[in-house]
């Protein structure tokens, strides 16, 4: 049987740390090609959808909400006022250094355990279990994945191996 850890903790800490490496890629590209870096912080894939900074935004605050959510902690706040590649890359380090904070007997067991979620103004309430996979883990995987995709769209050379990283 899987631990609510190594599906929560584990797998958010190896995303944020391919994310984190993505990011290197996009400021030795910038730099190579000469490209503004605001031109890529501030690129989205549609013009109704979030850019890249508030991308990576959201999958931190989705690593660190979905994990203290599971532990029963209040999830840290970060400020939302990153406005280059070093300021994302240190807000995946205070995420990280949360998720490192959490123990497995904090998470292992939550399945059960109730989570209170605001959404819309309204309070959504879900167990533990489906928490984390029907709404912490595919919001994660979304806004890194959006996170990957503009960076791709605009010429950074990455593939899929930079997605799901080391084995």
């Amino acid at each position: 049987m899987i631990s609510m850890y190594r599906a929560s903790v584990s797998v958010f800490k190896r995303m944020l740390k391919n994310l984190d490496r993505i990011l290197d890629k996009a400021v030795e590209y910038a730099e190579r090609r000469k490209i503004e870096p605001s031109a890529l912080l501030h690129a989205r894939l549609a013009p109704d959808m979030f850019h890249l900074i508030r991308q990576v935004q959201i999958a931190t605050d989705q690593a660190k909400g979905t994990v203290a959510r599971l532990a029963g902690l209040e999830p840290p706040k970060f400020e939302d006022n990153e406005a280059s590649f070093m300021d994302l890359k240190a807000r995946i380090a205070k995420t990280l250094a949360f998720l490192d904070s959490i123990k497995p007997e904090q998470i292992d067991g939550s399945e059960r355990r109730e989570i209170e979620l605001p959404t819309g103004g309204q309070i959504v309430k879900l167990n533990g279990l489906d928490y984390l996979l029907g709404f912490g883990t595919p919001n994660v995987y979304f806004h890194i994945a959006t996170a990957y995709a503009i960076l791709r769209h605009n010429g950074l050379e990455i593939g899929k191996g930079d997605f799901i990283g080391d084995r």
